[in-house]
């Protein structure tokens, strides 16, 4: 087993469509960051100083009359000046916890799209060429050879991703700490757990889409069933009145958050009263999606395609 997994790796990293994908691996997440950083950037001297001159009067308007604009009287004189220069700005100090919510995301997306490319493409391309059944010539036993395959690609997109982001949420709290901003206490552990909860979400993805290859024996066929299924989750179920907790987005959401919520009808009698209802009450109108539950979700449909694919794989014949 072990020389078939270094035979597979090889293979991996020889192919220049899945190096150019792993590259863009790297490529993408640091072009986010380097956004993200400059985006949160710190005011100049210079800007400063145009701003003053700009809206010289606002200012002005703020220090005699601090409290109409939320500044304590005793600090109008260096609050003000801040205040304002904020407005004109529209820039706000690098914040992990904000990025939680928005670029740490992005990041979860690219990887997890990148991988799952790099499964189909490494996959794909074997079956285009006929090269499997080369493969099967030099080890009959189809298992052996789908089980290989899998692990160097899941381990390769879960390595990949664990490293990414990893590095993304480390940069992002060294230029905090170099910016002299405040972490919130287990800010940077948070960001890093979410990191790698999404790294687990991407190498999850990656396998699915090689057990999807596999079986349709296709990467344009796959592309077009992920497609299909994006489709069907983002706009179809929805629709159909599908509950949120048998929906994909939100259990993806419960994996990489630690758990969420989601909103459920109430029973119009619940509006009768003017006090919020009791948490876990039927006139409660949010409920609980934990972590575990979206992972039995996605992991029951990977273990589907999964069982299809072996099944598939070891019974059909090989062109």
């Amino acid at each position: 087993m072990r020389s078939l997994l270094r035979v597979e790796l090889t293979r991996l990293r020889w192919r220049r469509a899945v190096l150019l994908l792993l590259l863009g691996c790297l490529v993408v997440p640091a072009l986010i960051a380097v956004a993200t950083i400059w985006g949160s950037r710190p005011v100049s001297e210079s800007e400063m100083a145009t701003i003053r001159s700009e809206a010289a009067s606002e200012i002005a308007r703020c220090e005699r009359r601090p409290r109409q604009f939320g500044v304590p009287p005793a600090r109008a004189a260096e609050r003000c000046p801040e205040l304002v220069v904020s407005w004109y700005v529209g820039r706000q100090d690098l914040s992990l916890a904000r990025e939680r919510g928005g670029s740490g995301l992005a990041v979860t997306g690219t990887l997890t799209v990148l991988l799952m490319l790099v499964a189909t493409t490494f996959v794909g391309h074997d079956w285009n060429t006929g090269s499997v059944s080369n493969q099967l010539l030099f080890r009959p036993r189809r298992g052996r050879l789908w089980l290989a395959k899998a692990v160097v690609v899941t381990g390769t997109a879960l390595a990949t991703a664990v490293v990414v982001a990893t590095a993304y949420w480390l940069v992002l709290w060294g230029v905090m700490q170099a910016r002299d901003l405040t972490v919130a206490e287990g800010g940077l552990r948070t960001s890093l757990l979410l990191g790698l909860r999404g790294a687990g979400i991407a190498a999850a993805a990656a396998l699915g889409c090689y057990a999807l290859t596999m079986l349709l024996r296709s990467t344009v066929a796959t592309l077009g069933v992920v497609l299909a299924v994006a489709f069907a989750s983002l706009l179809l179920l929805d629709a159909a009145g599908v509950p949120e907790p048998w929906q994909p987005l939100p259990n993806i959401a419960a994996v990489l958050q630690d758990g969420t919520e989601y909103w459920v009808e109430v029973p119009p009698s619940c509006y009768d009263g003017v006090e919020r209802a009791p948490e876990g009450s039927l006139c409660d109108d949010t409920r609980d999606l934990p972590l575990w539950r979206g992972a039995a979700y996605h992991g029951a449909g990977l273990l589907l395609v999964g069982a299809a694919s072996v099944l598939s794989f070891r019974r059909r014949d090989v062109p």
